[in-house]
Parts: C-alpha cells; sequence; structure tokens
C-alpha cells in the first residue's frame, strides 16, 4: 500500500512539473525541440544502416515509430489536451504496431499470418482503448 501511494505521488509530482514546463515553453524552445527529435531521428536512422536484411527494416521502424511519438509528446508538453493526449496514445499505438508487423517478417508461413493478426488485434484494442479515452 505504501509503494502504491508513493508511485501516485512521484507520478502526480511528474504531471504537474509537466504541466508547469509545458505552460513556460516559449515558440523557439518549441522550434528547437523539434529540431533535436529530427537530429535524434537522423542519427537513429543512421545506426541502421549498419544492420542487414529485417533487422536493418525494423530498426528503422523503430526509428520512425520513436520519431512520431516523440513528436506528438512535444505537441501534448507545448499545448496541452485532451486531444493531444489522444494523438500521443495513437502514435505509441500505431508505432508499436507498425513494429510488430515488421518483426513478423523474421518469421514464415503460419506462424507470420499468427503474428500479423497478434499485431493486428493488438492494435485494433489499442484504438478501442484510444476511443473510449474520448468519453
Amino acid at each position: 500500500m505504501k509503494t502504491k501511494t508513493l508511485a501516485i505521488a512521484i507520478a502526480t509530482s511528474l504531471f504537474a512539473l509537466s504541466g508547469a514546463h509545458a505552460q513556460s515553453m516559449t515558440g523557439d524552445q518549441h522550434k528547437a525541440a523539434k529540431q533535436q527529435i529530427e537530429a535524434d531521428h537522423k542519427a537513429a536512422k543512421a545506426q541502421c544502416d549498419t544492420l542487414k536484411d529485417n533487422a536493418k527494416d525494423v530498426c528503422q521502424k523503430e526509428a520512425d515509430a520513436k520519431q512520431n511519438v516523440a513528436k506528438a509528446e512535444l505537441e501534448q508538453q507545448y499545448k496541452p489536451s485532451a486531444s493531444n493526449t489522444r494523438k500521443v496514445a495513437e502514435a505509441k499505438a500505431k508505432g508499436m504496431h507498425e513494429v510488430a508487423k515488421e518483426k513478423c517478417d523474421d518469421s514464415s508461413g503460419e506462424a507470420k499470418d499468427a503474428c500479423k493478426k497478434q499485431a493486428d488485434a493488438d492494435y485494433t484494442k489499442a484504438k478501442a482503448d484510444i476511443k473510449a479515452m474520448k468519453s
């Protein structure tokens, strides 16, 4: 019980800090953060170039997903809203789906089909959870 209370207190304080940071973020800070996300993405893509075959494809999907999530999170920090919160969740769900489907390419036959069906099922559930956030 004590651990749960501590976790809630930490989460609350982090939320408060992120809210305070979001309100104080200037346009220049926002622009700089966007540029940093782009630079991080470029570096991650460059690391993928050292890989081969499907490992390279998975790496690239992961880099793209990370960039999209980072952009959505930045917008949520810059202009907090329920809509931007959903966009963060959507970016995470879509990124996980794309990476999961790409990882399925390491398999073949029925295993590959089952893997893709599971990835699709997980994505459908995530979209339903996001839709429930609106309610």
